[in-house]
């Protein structure tokens, strides 16, 4: 039986874990939540210019909250990825486009088949900057006629980012056989890069 939402087919922590983290200090950091983790750390792993994306939350109040607390939903967080990338090569602004085109930014606390809170859509921005940025992009989607809905994602000051457990990173590489992830996450993956060609990499 297939099971559609990304909490149902979680692995037992004992599943794949994860390399060490590589030093990313030369780097600049982008840190959003769109649904599922599993799905944005793949479709932004294949953009040109990111180094590394890291699956995690972000958003509450809780310190170093398991998956299990976060699926709960009484931490407040949301399901979030930090994206490492090499400011040369891509800008901030095409990241904010690969994550708005990789998303619903109508759809209220959920993303697809997840639902709650822990799935609601939001860019946590770094400065004042990036807060004007993500001012316009979302000013330009309402605007864009493309939605007859509002657009519904947040944008809030980065306050902190916890790295999910090991077995969650690179979670679609690692397990493309999983039923999500050949229902939802390689579908959702494939309709996105489709909507930024340019800015996938081997594509330039």
């Amino acid at each position: 039986m297939f099971l559609a939402a990304c909490t149902a087919n979680a692995p037992t922590p004992s599943a794949t874990p994860g390399a060490p983290p590589a030093d990313l200090s030369a780097y600049h950091r982008a840190t959003f939540a769109g649904g599922c983790f599993w799905c944005e750390e793949a479709i932004f792993e294949r953009i040109t210019g990111v180094a590394e994306v890291i699956s995690g939350y972000s958003g509450g109040s809780e310190p170093n909250p398991s998956y299990e607390q976060v699926g709960s939903g009484a931490t407040g967080h949301a399901e979030a990825f930090e994206v490492y990338y090499d400011s040369s090569k891509i800008d901030y602004p095409s990241l904010l486009r690969v994550f708005l085109a990789s998303i619903d930014p109508t759809q209220v606390n959920g993303q697809g088949p997840d639902r709650g809170m822990q799935y609601r859509s939001i860019v946590f921005y770094n400065n004042e900057t990036e807060r004007r940025m993500v001012e316009q992009a979302l000013s330009d989607l309402a605007q864009s006629g493309k939605y007859n809905r509002p657009i519904v994602v947040q944008f809030v000051p980065f306050q902190k980012f916890w790295p999910a457990e090991d077995y969650h990173q690179n979670y679609v590489q690692h397990h493309p056989e999983n039923p999500y992830v050949q229902h939802e996450s390689l579908p959702r993956m494939k309709r996105t890069l489709q909507l930024v060609p340019e800015l996938v990499k081997g594509n330039q």
